[in-house]
């Protein structure tokens, strides 16, 4: 099933083989020094599984509870085994290896949306 929306990253996650839990690293937009271009850095993550998750806008409006202003979401997904989704305490280890790939500008392997709900392509 092809990601071309928040709601088809959400009924993905449902349909996978294992159960999944869901990584989100909230990201702001920064000037790189010399004002050339910018870089997103890391501000916030959270885990969630598929089904305690809604709308992007539901999201959204949940992270408006941290005070902190975002401007881009990565999201990877992290498989369960034998029929049982990742424990919430598994998934620090994943989130810091995420955290330090969005800083080193790995993020091929992930998912991004912007506050407005689009997926975001990186090139």
């Amino acid at each position: 099933m092809p990601i071309t929306d928040y709601a088809s990253l959400l009924r993905s996650a449902r349909n996978q083989e294992q159960p999944q839990r869901l990584l989100f690293t909230f990201t702001q937009a920064q000037a790189q020094p010399g004002g050339q271009g910018r870089s997103l850095t890391p501000v916030m993550c959270a885990d969630k599984l598929p089904e305690e998750l809604g709308s992007f806008e539901t999201l959204k409006e949940e992270s408006k509870q941290m005070q902190t202003h975002w401007d881009v979401v990565f999201v990877a997904g992290l498989a369960g085994r034998e029929g049982q989704p990742p424990a919430a305490q598994e998934c620090e280890a994943p989130l810091r290896a995420m955290v330090t790939a969005i800083e080193q500008g790995r993020i091929d392997s992930l998912l991004a949306f912007d506050r407005s709900g689009d997926l975001l392509r990186f090139s």
